[in-house]
């Protein structure tokens, strides 16, 4: 079960309906990000979403303004890369369009 963790807004309430484990900050008790299990690690908080939406205008900033008729394109490359996470070969290989190891000059 994919765990989310989210402030207490009650949009986010139908969330164990459809599978998901539903954990909350209370920010009117000043609570940005609690350690649940006493591990020191504080895994209920809400900025990493937060965070990806910091990741994306950073992306689109040295564009200048993005028309909205394309702004789809430029989130899905954001995406792409976002997934990605790190550039194995198997990720430069595609971005090359290079469809397997053996056909890749040497």
């Amino acid at each position: 079960m994919v765990d989310v963790s989210t402030d207490e807004w009650q949009g986010y309430n139908g969330l164990p309906a459809i599978g998901r484990n539903h954990s909350t900050v209370c920010h009117a008790a000043h609570e940005w990000a609690r350690d649940d299990d006493g591990d020191g690690i504080r895994e209920v908080h809400c900025n990493t979403l937060e965070g990806l939406w910091t990741g994306l205008r950073n992306f689109l900033r040295p564009f200048r303004g993005v028309n909205k008729k394309y702004l789809y394109q430029y989130v899905a490359i954001f995406e792409w890369g976002h997934n990605v996470k790190r550039a194995t070969l198997r990720f430069l290989w595609a971005l090359l369009g290079v469809r397997s190891a053996t056909s890749c000059p040497t």
